[in-house]
């Protein structure tokens, strides 16, 4: 029964049953067996009432008809059948899959066309039908015994025959003859009697019997052919037929397998039991009022298949509307993406299906629960499968990228024009002021500023996260360390022009600059050097920032390391303010130290204002903001720097001389 209902997916079911063993047994079975492991559940429980009792029988159709569960399994003998159906009709409860226990599967009394509208479509199992090869030969080969004793065996044949055949042997009894009765001859045709005890096409009780006799005869059999001296008991004796122990031939019943010639298996397993072999019935209502009980199936099991369940589908009337089998579950199947949450007091069939959390999936139906993705992967947004995790990092393919790659790439493009601009103008005095070739340098190195953004967009890879900070470090100390090497020449020219200051020159040329500049960035390549040898910085994926997305970026490795690196620069930035701060008021036509203090003070603001940016911006952000402040202060000092010069190149070049420039102070 079981395995019908596991067949069909009926996991919530009633159970009636008797009160005697046979109905309790039955309960015991199905509330072990249909348990979590059955995958199914009881929705009720109710016993039959002895006799004819209303009130009970009128409660429990009463939860029948409450009931969600559409299948009821029925564990009773004919008399308690009949009087729950006679309360069924009364409240008139359809709808409901009956299922027989074999007490009641082919009982002819309820297949009426008055019950049919009720009991139609049910499904039954029954003691296998089998046939036993020339037994209907066998019985009309039996004749009555013209010389018996009433106290013989044989009398229950002639008994038979004067029953059958409204006969009488002699003597007969007194006034049989005179009352017009026949003797009987013994010579009668049986083969022109029609009646039950010659029908040989249902046996079911009758063909376990066979195999029972069977199996015996095959364990005498067996113990018949031990040999003394080689037997199965103590001191390896053999039972004998003549004084044979109940437990000895339990021994060889044991060992009993064979097939009987209707194709069944006959042994038993290690409890005793016969391995079970069961027709699987069915109550077809035909059109025109006719019921008739057909076998739709079987069941049974074998040593060597285990249990096996075969149904006819095609067969089987269904008393539905649909025509197809009822759905009786306490709750519809989980669907993937969801897990089963059992609602609290109510069966494990009854539950609630529950989405499954962001990153964790269930592929199968009624999932118990929900397995995470791995590291790299994210669930999909039915949660039904495992999809791999968006990539994020500054990529030169979106609207962000492109621009601060638009913009780097403007900046090298005018610092090469401006670079063109000096060289073509390389004589003019407004060029030449100041050290012309520190200029060159400082625009090289601006040059590199820009260039050395575009290693911050892209895929990290190892090379680029190594040489970008690296790059960054030395190409803004080579740029802060020309502009503080100017402001150095600046003040010692002024303060040469005085009187006792001519040594301060000596000490200010063309070499003391480039060495000056030389010292001051190889301090910088030393640290950068170390940082990247101790602890390098690497590529990362980075899975905190979202759940769902991957964030490639590059981990500084040692951020003591970083912050000598930003703290030198942050240094000679600091130191160049303070120089040119003081220089800004000396007399001259062009004071460049005027507008060093201004790209200064504009360097200063965007790395301060960088700091705090940098450490609250997510992962591909804080390289859009370290981008952003490279090309922001890289443009501050191309502007303020030479902003002034190229327009006095380009547009006012009357201002271009000596005397221009020297006027104002002649002025003054």
């Amino acid at each position: 029964m079981i395995q019908i209902l596991k067949h069909f997916g009926w996991t919530w079911t009633g159970l009636i049953i008797s009160d005697n063993e046979y109905g309790v047994h039955a309960a015991r079975s199905f509330h072990s067996d249909l348990g979590p492991a059955g995958g199914g559940c009881l929705a009720y429980t109710e016993i039959l009432p002895w006799g004819d009792d209303p009130a009970e029988l009128r409660r429990i159709v009463d939860v029948m008809r409450k009931s969600t569960a559409r299948v009821v399994i029925v564990f009773a003998n004919k008399s308690r059948m009949i009087n729950l159906m006679k309360e069924v009709v009364r409240q008139n409860v359809t709808g409901l899959q009956w299922i027989a226990s074999e007490a009641w599967t082919s009982v002819d009394v309820l297949q009426t066309p008055h019950l049919m509208p009720y009991l139609g479509g049910t499904l039954g199992i029954s003691i296998r039908r089998g046939e036993i090869p020339e037994l209907g030969d066998f019985l009309l080969q039996i004749r009555p015994d013209l010389h018996h004793n009433n106290t013989d065996g044989n009398s229950m044949v002639n008994q038979f025959w004067e029953h059958t055949f409204q006969c009488r042997f002699a003597p007969p009894p007194a006034g049989w003859v005179e009352a017009g009765g026949e003797l009987c001859t013994g010579q009668e045709i049986i083969e022109n009697v029609e009646i039950e005890f010659f029908d040989v096409s249902d046996l079911r009780a009758e063909y376990n019997v066979y195999k029972a006799v069977y199996a015996l005869a095959y364990a005498l059999d067996d113990m018949l052919q031990c040999e003394p001296g080689r037997g199965p008991f103590s001191n390896n004796t053999c039972a004998h037929l003549q004084r044979l122990e109940p437990w000895q031939l339990v021994y060889y019943l044991e060992k009993v397998n064979f097939t009987t010639s209707f194709g069944d298996q006959v042994s038993f397993d290690e409890n005793g039991d016969a391995l079970p072999v069961y027709d699987v019935m069915n109550w077809v209502w035909l059109p025109d009022g006719v019921t008739k009980v057909q076998r739709v199936g079987e069941f049974k099991r074998s040593s060597f298949k285990g249990e096996e369940l075969t149904l006819d589908e095609d067969k089987i009337f269904w008393n539905f509307e649909s025509k197809q089998p009822p759905r009786s579950v306490c709750s519809e199947s989980c669907p993937p993406g969801t897990r089963m949450a059992r609602k609290k007091g109510e069966p494990e069939c009854c539950f609630d299906c529950v989405p499954c959390s962001e990153g964790k999936i269930s592929n199968t139906t009624d999932s118990m629960e929900c397995t995470s993705c791995p590291e790299d992967f994210w669930s999909s947004p039915q949660r039904d499968h495992c999809v791999p995790k968006k990539t994020e990092f500054l990529s030169y393919h979106e609207p962000l990228g492109i621009c601060l790659t638009s913009i780097s790439l403007l900046g090298t493009l005018i610092c090469v024009l401006v670079l063109g601009i000096f060289i073509h103008h390389h004589s003019t005095p407004i060029v030449r002021a100041n050290n012309s070739e520190l200029s060159f340098l400082l625009l090289v190195s601006l040059k590199l500023c820009f260039l050395c953004s575009l290693l911050f967009i892209g895929r990290p890879r190892l090379w680029t996260c190594q040489l970008r900070h690296a790059a960054f470090g030395i190409s803004f100390v080579l740029c802060v360390s020309c502009i503080l090497v100017k402001t150095m020449v600046v003040l010692a020219v002024f303060r040469a022009s005085k009187p006792g200051g001519e040594s301060s020159l000596k000490w200010f040329g063309a070499v003391q600059q480039r060495g000056t500049v030389l010292v001051l960035t190889s301090i910088q390549a030393a640290i950068c050097t170390a940082w990247l040898v101790s602890a390098s910085p690497v590529p990362h994926k980075n899975t905190q920032y979202h759940n769902d997305k991957i964030v490639y970026e590059c981990v500084v490795g040692s951020t003591v390391g970083f912050a000598v690196l930003l703290g030198y620069i942050g240094l000679l930035a600091v130191l160049s303010c303070l120089l040119a701060f003081l220089a800004k008021n000396l007399p001259d036509s062009f004071n460049e130290a005027k507008h060093i203090t201004f790209s200064m003070l504009i360097f200063c603001a965007v790395w301060v204002a960088f700091v705090p940016a940098y450490i609250s911006s997510p992962g591909k952000y804080a390289d859009a903001v370290e981008v952003f402040a490279i090309l922001a202060s890289s443009f501050g000092l191309l502007v303020a720097l030479f902003g002034p010069k190229c327009y006095i190149i380009l547009l006012r070049p009357e201002r271009n001389t000596k005397k221009a420039i020297m006027g104002r102070c002649t002025t003054k």
